[in-house]
């Protein structure tokens, strides 16, 4: 065996033209369509159109070209099958035995923001696709390129073989496979969210590698970080790596949930993170004193944590930084000064992602998560109180500051895992209790770190009090406000303890359990 027919026909047509080139002068003839034909004769090319194997013209503006029997017969064909050669023979058709396709963009097409509905389905490619099958089916026989990445190592074995090895045959075809399934799923989810079904009968996503890493949440588990195609621009998949070593599994996760909790703000923000709980937050009038509040939070645990920021360092809190041991800083951006100081730390990590102000244009997306057999699947978590809804259930109203403090803390708790109690005072947190199985434990773990900062802060819970034991507990701190779900049958009952001790309270309507 030997390759001696290739049809080509690239949307894509990075390296297409060396390519064919070379091919040609290995004394393979070259089938072509549209405007690769025409790319591949402009160069000087030998090229034979598409028409003139198949006896039939491109009609349909193009969509009718590559289907038909002729192309077909050429790809499916096995070779070693007598009545297969036989039919070939009688009907004067001829063997193709390399197919070089790239698909129409579709991605690229419906991420313009303009996009219109007729482009997008005009963008949805069918010939190649059909293609790109045909020949991986018949892998045994048929070389299939999906990927300009795979053009220098086919050219390799032609050269040495005149044809590809059944082993990279397989492994071409297998790339063609989820190409195509990828391609498929895209154009899948673009049209359920057209027709209003988020959550179809069969739920399809895919994904496109980022990188390998070195290990997953343990050094004995494989792993590797995936984007989703067009991903929002303010995603960890879109943060740029501008110092330090590759990421690992545990800084992904982190710096993924810093970077949420961050998000939540529009003024200047600072989260620490550890494990995927916040350890420190802090709001100010800018980065340099929101970080001095996430620091002062919890200046222990900040050790070796995660920090995000929604504003560009600057020199004098890269100054800050540089003192304690971080795995990352997350930022829009970084001064010259900041990155020449923060670049001298061989091991921290700095990633650089666009505007990170957008609190309030954050756009519900669906959030999957894997379990054994199967996945669950739900809408993201971007609800946000507006504080003309809460309801005041006690006695006492907040003040304006416990209302302010109540809000921040609010933002906070939705991203502790649950059962989870934050204490906030002065625009940062001074307690977090997070993952217990049950909320005094939460609560208990909350005020012992506040310590004495637990006196007059406020205290936000993810979800309501089953009765009034947490109330007594944060009366007794100090605590004087409370924000939390409310809807528990004794609601009534954790009312009354508030009223006894002058507590403020209101409730949101709305949990923000976290698994």
């Amino acid at each position: 065996m030997s390759i001696k027919r290739a049809l080509v026909s690239v949307s894509d047509k990075q390296g297409i033209v060396d390519f064919c080139r070379e091919l040609s002068a290995l004394g393979v003839e070259i089938i072509s369509t549209g405007g690769t034909s025409t790319l591949l004769a402009k160069e000087g090319v030998p090229v034979i159109g598409i028409s003139d194997v198949t006896g039939f013209p491109e009609i349909m503006d193009g969509r009718v070209k590559t289907l038909h029997p002729a192309v077909h017969s050429g790809l499916l064909a096995v070779r070693d099958n007598e009545e297969h050669t036989r039919q070939m023979q009688e009907l004067g058709l001829d063997y193709i035995d390399l197919v070089v396709v790239n698909l129409y963009p579709f991605a690229e097409t419906i991420a313009k923001p303009d996009v219109s509905y007729e482009e997008a389905i005009e963008n949805i490619d069918i010939g190649g696709p059909t293609m790109l099958r045909s020949a991986a089916k018949n892998h045994a026989f048929v070389s299939v390129v999906v990927d300009a990445a795979d053009y220098a190592k086919v050219l390799e074995e032609v050269r040495a073989g005149g044809d590809t090895t059944l082993e990279t045959r397989k492994r071409l075809a297998a790339k063609v496979f989820r190409h195509t399934a990828a391609y498929d799923a895209l154009i899948s989810d673009y049209l359920a969210n057209v027709t209003g079904e988020p959550l179809p009968e069969r739920y399809t996503v895919t994904y496109e590698k980022i990188q390998d890493l070195r290990y997953g949440e343990n050094p004995h588990q494989k792993a590797a970080f995936y984007r989703k195609p067009l991903a929002a621009q303010d995603t960890l998949t879109s943060a740029e790596q501008l110092h330090g070593k590759e990421l690992s599994y545990n800084n992904i996760n982190d710096a993924n949930a810093a970077l949420q909790i961050v998000k939540e703000f529009e003024e200047p923000a600072v989260v620490a993170v550890k494990h995927m709980n916040p350890c420190g937050v802090g709001v100010g009038a800018s980065v340099y004193e929101a970080y001095q509040k996430a620091y002062n939070a919890d200046p222990t645990s900040i050790f070796g944590g995660i920090v995000a920021a929604n504003r560009i360092i600057d020199a004098d809190t890269a100054n800050m930084l540089k003192d304690i041991f971080l795995e990352i800083v997350l930022a829009p951006g970084f001064t010259e000064e900041a990155l020449e100081i923060l670049t001298k730390k061989k091991n921290i990590r700095l990633l650089k992602l666009g505007n990170l102000s957008t609190a309030a244009a954050r756009k519900s997306s669906f959030v999957v998560t894997s379990i054994e057999g199967g996945m669950v699947v739900q809408e993201s978590d971007v609800h946000s109180v507006n504080p003309e809804e809460l309801q005041v259930v006690t006695n006492r109203k907040p003040t304006e500051e416990e209302l302010k403090q109540l809000l921040f803390g609010w933002k906070v708790v939705k991203h502790v895992k649950s059962n989870a109690i934050v204490l906030a005072a002065d625009d940062m947190t001074v307690g977090v209790g997070a993952g217990q199985m049950n909320r005094v434990g939460a609560a208990k773990i909350a005020i012992e770190q506040a310590g004495e900062k637990a006196k007059g802060s406020v205290l936000a819970s993810d979800a309501f009090f089953p009765m009034g034991d947490t109330l007594e507990m944060a009366a007794k701190a100090g605590i004087t406000a409370v924000i939390q779900p409310g809807g528990s049958i004794k609601d009534e009952e954790s009312i009354k303890v508030a009223n006894e001790y002058g507590i403020a309270m209101v409730f949101t309507g709305v949990r923000h359990f976290k698994h």
